[in-house]
């Protein structure tokens, strides 16, 4: 599958947290001597990145149903009438968090498949790895993605499902790699990508994301196995090598 082929789900939207001014623009590097202004779109930005990134890390601490909104303000030293200005509520700035960690997760899948050989065996071993080192990387972002969209409500449960949704397809190419492919079950994909995300979950919550990367090579087995025989997927896994 070509990497543009994998879905993200429309709502998905990945905001910029770090802007880099553009040379030359008002209150950026290359104006004149003076006064500099940033522009108030990027304070807005700047300020709701702050806010997201708050209310991620104060969840990785304890979870969603216990921060509140000055837990929020707090941790991103804003003020309370800067998180109203950008959030109706608690539940509102948590989804804006689940969009950017999603969001990011798909961008970093898509650009990790699109660089890697052509066959599919290879993609697959390179866009869950791509997806572990997020899950490393951003933990807390990843937390708020992969666990705590569980208990957040309808709203995030629904962004959560459609995220996994979207990447099955992916995965049911290998069905055409696959002696037996009419015969796996229908529900094997999604079978596969929960079991991935469900190691996801198990080791943030128990706080060991920085394992999660040692872990590719166990999961693309996982994922591979039935599309290529566990011999096939094993040396696939080992070394990322084309069987």
């Amino acid at each position: 599958m070509d990497a543009q082929d994998l879905a993200v789900p429309p709502d998905v939207v990945l905001q910029e947290t770090d802007v880099e001014p553009s040379r030359g623009s008002r209150g950026t590097v290359g104006t004149p001597p003076g006064r500099h202004e940033l522009s108030s779109e990027f304070v807005t930005q700047h300020q709701r990145s702050r806010i997201i990134r708050g209310l991620a890390d104060e969840i990785a601490d304890r979870s969603y149903r216990d921060v509140t909104v000055a837990d929020i303000v707090r941790r991103a030293g804003v003020a309370r009438n800067t998180f109203y200005g950008n959030f109706a509520n608690k539940e509102e700035c948590f989804l804006a968090a689940s969009d950017l960690a999603g969001g990011e997760a798909m961008r970093r899948v898509a650009e990790a498949v699109r660089a890697a050989p052509p066959e599919w065996c290879e993609r697959v071993y390179a866009g869950i790895g791509a997806f572990l080192a997020y899950a490393a990387s951003e933990s807390a972002l990843a937390r708020a993605f992969v666990v705590e969209s569980l208990a957040a409500g309808p709203a995030a449960s629904e962004r959560y499902e459609r995220a996994v949704a979207a990447v099955a397809p992916f995965f049911r190419l290998g069905r055409r790699h696959s002696k037996t492919g009419k015969q796996l079950p229908s529900t094997l994909e999604e079978t596969i990508v929960g079991g991935i995300f469900w190691v996801v979950y198990q080791r943030i919550v128990v706080g060991r994301a920085e394992d999660l990367e040692s872990l590719l090579p166990e999961l693309a087995e996982f994922a591979l196995t039935p599309y290529l025989g566990a011999e096939a997927a094993r040396r696939v896994a080992e070394g990322g090598a084309v069987i």
